[in-house]
């Protein structure tokens, strides 16, 4: 049975001003979730990604459709009941969401003491937590006091406090600079991997996908146009606004002026070259190049780690015999692609 399960949900909103027409912000969504995936949503603003975690918790209704936790239709639960579940997910959000009027250690404590957690047992949580998260030495400062970073690991800390089996983040390194995104990131993966918490991110920069996801959906006007493993996604994706994304972080294939530039510059055919971890490599592909004597120059590319995988992309300019080239590329093995860049 997979952790989270959603069947066909819609969420529509009422018309925003008299005579106009009902919102629909999620429509026909499918997704399975399994137990100790870190799972990516990626869409653009107005996608309906963030009205997606919404529903996953209960903050809205849907307005048909399933959305199981354990088995469990949350879309059909009387409130007394959802209060239970949502006590098993935990929530970061991109602008922090902490209580200014608090300290950390009591930002940490507040959902175990809405929880009724003894004293002394919520004390310990929170030395726990903090220390997880490496804030023990700003237990009593205040929110103001900490960068965004080390706002958003508190915050990480106190969505953690009742020890959830799920965890959704809603954009939560939007907020922040790329070395602080980093950190937060790592504690992310730290969480799934020794907590064993399913974590769904919510996100609009594909690498932060690459980073820690080892699934994802792409959403675009409430739907889910493509979804599959992070690899499958990065290294083939199906969907022209799936590869929009990934050209942010992979090394997109040369168009336009930066390929008429590349064609002015450099003598011989343009053959682009894919290749995956299925046992090739750049070495190998440049090493079968070189030993069948073909005059190649590297103009354009490189090579990508996704979720510790390898994928590379690389325009190269060649002069030749084809035969030649074409016996070089076959020897490297499978997992390779040849293209020749079109005029």
């Amino acid at each position: 049975m997979p952790h989270i399960r959603i069947s066909d949900v819609v969420k529509t909103y009422p018309p925003q001003r008299r005579g106009g027409d009902p919102v629909t912000a999620v429509e026909g969504v499918s997704l399975e979730i399994e137990r100790g995936d870190v799972f990516g949503v990626i869409g653009y603003s107005g996608a309906g990604k963030s009205t997606l975690v919404r529903l996953i918790n209960g903050l809205e209704p849907v307005t048909s459709g399933s959305i199981e936790i354990d088995g469990v239709d949350v879309a059909r639960l009387p409130e007394r009941r959802l209060r239970e579940v949502r006590q098993g997910i935990g929530m970061i959000f991109q602008r922090f969401n902490l209580l200014r009027s608090r300290s950390i250690k009591g930002n940490v404590a507040y959902p175990l003491e809405v929880a009724g957690t003894p004293r002394g047992k919520r004390a310990a949580r929170v030395a726990e937590l903090l220390d997880f998260v490496g804030l023990s030495d700003k237990a009593d400062a205040y929110p103001e006091q900490l960068s965004g970073g080390q706002q958003q690991r508190v915050g990480i800390a106190r969505a953690l406090a009742a020890e959830p089996a799920i965890l959704l983040a809603d954009e939560a390194t939007s907020a922040l600079d790329p070395e602080t995104t980093d950190e937060v990131l790592d504690l992310l993966a730290r969480v799934n991997r020794e907590l064993g918490v399913t974590i769904v991110v919510i996100t609009h920069e594909m690498d932060v996908i690459a980073r820690i996801a080892n699934k994802v959906a792409v959403m675009e006007r409430g739907r889910v146009v493509e979804q599959g493993s992070t690899y499958d996604v990065f290294t083939a994706p199906q969907t022209e606004t799936a590869r929009r994304f990934v050209r942010t972080v992979v090394r997109a294939l040369p168009d336009g002026d930066a390929l008429a530039a590349l064609r002015e510059k450099h003598e011989g055919r343009l053959l682009t070259i894919s290749f995956t971890d299925a046992g090739a490599s750049e070495a190998r592909v440049f090493g079968a190049l070189a030993r069948a004597g073909v005059d190649f120059n590297l103009v354009h590319g490189g090579v990508d780690d996704i979720q510790g995988r390898v994928y590379g992309l690389l325009t190269i300019a060649v002069r030749g015999d084809e035969g030649a080239v074409r016996a070089a590329l076959a020897e490297v093995g499978d997992g390779v692609t040849v293209t020749e860049v079109a005029l």
